[in-house]
């Protein structure tokens, strides 16, 4: 099995035999396939940005373009894949990004995915799925959020298990509402009511007392 992770080492480095750390930050979700413009304007290439968020902490692994793969993966911050993966992803709160050039011939359980190549394979994402417009997608797909930008592939299956438990809950609550609502209760006599029984009560004895009578 192949393990991605982040060394939880402190780097060394600087002059001098001095020593220093980087605290990792929070993993993002998503990247942008277009390249990221600093902070004074110029624009930051692909590897710069790889290269700082594996510095970072924010990249788990990283599959380059020529590369082949094969095998158990299994990371836990983010993984991107630009090259060839072959086998099993799982990831219990990670992301896999697979850039246009990649190609993951594996079945896919993470949390969260972005799709832009080539996945010959299942692939289930417990928060959240996005296709972009170069994605095609071999197999069946199961997350409670899609996204499926013009231009993507689907060639499976699709099911959005929590979205559809979440609506067949309400639904029957809604039922239950309603059938509460419409339980039928007998209405209470009105005064006139009781009047005309209580008179006719009375004339039903007067007849009885009169045939007794003789009369």
């Amino acid at each position: 099995m192949i393990r991605m992770g982040r060394n939880t080492k402190p780097e060394t480095g600087g002059s001098y035999g001095e020593s220093s750390s980087v605290e990792p930050e929070a993993p993002y979700r998503y990247q942008s396939e277009s390249p990221q413009v600093g902070i004074r304007g110029g624009a930051i290439s692909d590897s710069d940005a790889m290269a700082r968020d594996i510095k970072e902490g924010r990249l788990s692994g990283f599959v380059g373009h020529g590369t082949t793969l094969t095998g158990e993966t299994e990371f836990h911050a983010m993984l991107r894949v630009d090259g060839h993966l072959i086998g099993t992803v799982t990831s219990e709160a990670g992301t896999l990004i697979v850039g246009t050039n990649g190609i993951v011939d594996a079945n896919v359980s993470v949390a969260a995915a972005l799709i832009n190549g080539v996945v010959n394979g299942d692939v289930v994402a417990s928060e959240k799925l996005q296709l972009g417009r170069t994605a095609q997608v071999i197999g069946n797909i199961q997350a409670p959020r899609l996204v499926v930008e013009e231009g993507a592939v689907i060639e499976g299956k699709c099911s959005m298990v929590r979205a559809r438990q979440d609506s067949e809950k309400t639904t029957e609550k809604e039922t239950v509402e309603y059938q509460s609502q419409t339980t039928y209760e007998e209405p209470a006599a009105t005064d006139e009511e009781r009047l005309s029984a209580a008179l006719f009560d009375e004339a039903e004895e007067e007849a009885e007392t009169a045939e007794a009578a003789g009369i």
